[in-house]
C-alpha cells in the first residue's frame, strides 16, 4: 500500500479563514526593496508587498482591495467565492496638501495590508507619519472654533488667535466671513 502524504490526508475545509491561512502560509517575508536616508534602514514599499502577495491571494481565490471610504484607508481581503472578508482601516489626517495627503495614503496602505496580514514590517518612515500626527494635533474641534467664533465677534479674542490651528476649509471660510 502506498502512503499518503500527510497534506493530502488532512481535510481541507475551503472556509474563508482556512483560504487566508493557507495564502499566509505561502506568502512568508516579503523581501525589503526601498532605503530610507533618513533613518538608514530598509523597508519593502507597497507595490512588493503587493508583488509578493497579491499573486498567492488570488491562488487561493482571495481578492484584496484598497479603497479609501469616508476618509479611512481601507484593506479588504475577500473571499471570492462567498463575499466574507476582513478588513484592516487607519483613518486619513486632515491634510489638503495633495503630495502629503498621496503620501499618507501610501503608507496607510503599506501599513493596514501588513497589519491585516502579519507581515513583518519595519519602522521606516515613522517620520512622515509623525509629521501627520502632528498637523492633526494643530486642528481644532467644530465646537472649539464656534466659541473662539463667537469670542472674536464679542470683541474678546482676534482672527490672529486662530493662527497657532490648522483650520479646515469650512472653518477657513467662516473665519473669512467675519
Amino acid at each position: 500500500m502506498k502512503k499518503q502524504p500527510l497534506e493530502d490526508a488532512v481535510p481541507t475545509p475551503q472556509n474563508f479563514y482556512f483560504k487566508l491561512w493557507r495564502a499566509k502560509q505561502a506568502i512568508g517575508k516579503v523581501a525589503k526593496n526601498s532605503k530610507n536616508p533618513h533613518f538608514k534602514s530598509s523597508y519593502a514599499d507597497i507595490n512588493a508587498i503587493i508583488a509578493e502577495v497579491e499573486p498567492v491571494l488570488l491562488e487561493h481565490n482571495l481578492l484584496l482591495l484598497q479603497p479609501i471610504e469616508n476618509g479611512f484607508v481601507k484593506t479588504y481581503i475577500i473571499d471570492a467565492e462567498t463575499g466574507e472578508n476582513v478588513c484592516s482601516e487607519m483613518k486619513l489626517p486632515e491634510i489638503l496638501d495633495p503630495q502629503k495627503i498621496g503620501s499618507a495614503v501610501t503608507y496607510f496602505r503599506r501599513y493596514t495590508l501588513q497589519s491585516l496580514l502579519s507581515l513583518q514590517a519595519v519602522d521606516d518612515d515613522a517620520n512622515l507619519s509623525s509629521e501627520a500626527v502632528k498637523t492633526q494635533g494643530n486642528l481644532i474641534s467644530d465646537e472649539r472654533f464656534q466659541k473662539a467664533l463667537e469670542a472674536i465677534e464679542r470683541g474678546d479674542a482676534k482672527k490672529t488667535d486662530l493662527a497657532k490651528f490648522q483650520l479646515t476649509e469650512v472653518q477657513q471660510a467662516k473665519l473669512n466671513e467675519i
